[in-house]
């Protein structure tokens, strides 16, 4: 049944027994039922507190459709019993038995057919290829007091896919997540330290639920690095008892304001190295994420991307491709069509995921994919043009990928255009020397 006409369903019998309609954040968990995510997954989309969907939403949630059904609703059940519920609402008292929902379960599991590659891959996706040994490794790091951890990759190549389950084991162990995107931060704030660092604070009261207070601990005598501090340390970590995982996503987007960056980043080292002296510290677990080296000059004392867990994305290798391959249903046994695949686009993690999921629909042959890949009748056609267009409106990074392109030899490109054009993927840094991205690339651009 369509998910609204259920949801008016619902909200009229909600309204027959004398009962509030669901609000907006119900309708948010059905949804993300619906679509098979996760707590985690809702909450970061919405820009929410994990654990308010998890503790709080729904709980209450479950409760009042428990009430309504008259059978114990949980977030396993949820969809069945209330496409059974909604085909009956005159008798919502027959109740299904154990045996009707282990046989009809895993049909909604069966029926589930690969989602369109698109952002980040939900924590239960059975497309999520597990890079095992990162993951280990950051989960062990989590849990040490005053951690930093720095993940960095180009776009597109699995770092908010990774945070997502990150985020999911720190709520595993009681911890407390916010987690904030800087993309999501207009440009005039990001261009202002004062205005930054106090959008930082409200966000983070946000999202553990807590009342912004900042105009009680801003101080324009001490400024706003010295406020923002007093801020995290006496009203946020010394109020929790548990430690708070604290994930900043597009980082890289400070670098585009230096004066910002130049006072930011090293109040972030300044957060890390407090661990080491006061106890309160302790509880804060930083994790940056951003696309590209960062190009603004710091010393190296004042840098938080000389300290901490560093952890570097890399492409897929034949084998993880292979796998992924496999999972979309493809039978590629030999490695020919898997080596065919990476020799144009190399183990970039989204632009594989796409291939396999056309091919996996039998919309199209491989042979097909590859011929029209790097033309704009090819799969890739949208995630070139915008590339293209961004090429455009900065013509000095055109020319610099010209040269990569046309050059028979890795080459140096100015570090900021390198920094540009290694944050978009379509160049591979060796060392200080530039190359394509991928096949993809050099053939279109």
């Amino acid at each position: 049944m369509n998910l609204d006409r259920l949801l008016e369903i619902i909200d009229r019998q909600l309204i027959d027994n004398q009962d509030r309609p669901l609000n907006p954040t119900q309708v948010m968990i059905l949804r993300g039922i619906w679509q098979y995510k996760t707590y985690n997954q809702m909450a970061i989309e919405a820009d929410y507190s994990p654990g308010y969907f998890t503790t709080v939403v729904a709980p209450e949630l479950y409760q009042r459709l428990s009430q309504l059904i008259g059978q114990r609703v949980t977030k396993k059940n949820c969809r069945l019993l209330l496409e059974s519920y909604a085909a009956n609402p005159a008798n919502p008292k027959t109740k299904l038995s154990d045996q009707d929902l282990a046989k009809s379960l895993p049909n909604i599991n069966q029926d589930r057919s690969p989602s369109y590659p698109s952002g980040s891959v939900p924590l239960d996706s059975p497309f999520y290829l597990k890079r095992l040994s990162i993951e280990e490794q950051v989960n062990r790091e989590i849990t040490k007091p005053g951690a930093l951890i720095r993940i960095k990759a180009p776009k597109e190549m699995g770092k908010t896919s990774l945070l997502l389950r990150i985020l999911d084991y720190a709520n595993q162990q009681g911890y407390r997540t916010v987690s904030l995107n800087f993309e999501q931060a207009d440009q005039a704030i990001l261009s202002d330290l004062n205005q930054f660092l106090r959008w930082l604070c409200a966000n983070i009261s946000r999202q553990i639920q807590r009342k912004p207070m900042l105009d009680e601990y801003w101080d324009e005598d001490m400024g706003s690095k010295i406020s923002s501090t007093l801020y995290l340390q006496d009203y946020i970590l010394d109020s929790i008892d548990a430690p708070l995982v604290l994930a900043l996503d597009e980082v890289n987007q400070v670098f585009e304001h230096p004066q910002v960056a130049k006072d930011f980043l090293p109040l972030l080292r300044s957060w890390y190295e407090e661990a080491k002296r006061l106890p309160v510290w302790q509880k804060l677990r930083l994790i940056v994420i951003h696309s590209t080296e960062i190009y603004v000059p710091l010393q190296l004392n004042q840098s938080p991307f000389n300290v901490g867990l560093p952890i570097h994305l890399e492409d897929f290798n034949l084998a993880e491709v292979e796998q992924l391959a496999q999972r979309y249903g493809l039978n590629w046994q030999d490695g020919v069509q898997v080596r065919q695949l990476m020799s144009m686009v190399g183990g970039h993690p989204a632009l594989v995921s796409l291939a396999l999921y056309h091919l996996s629909r039998q919309e199209i042959t491989l042979r097909q994919l590859l011929e029209t890949a790097p033309t704009a009748m090819g799969i890739y056609a949208h995630h070139l043009q915008r590339h293209w267009a961004t090429l455009k409106k900065q013509p000095e990074l055109e020319q610099a990928l010209d040269v990569v392109f046309n050059a028979s030899e890795p080459v140096t490109l100015d570090h900021i255009l390198a920094y540009k054009l290694s944050s978009m993927g379509v160049i591979r840094q060796l060392g200080d020397k530039a190359i394509a991205g991928c096949e993809l690339y050099r053939r279109y651009f």
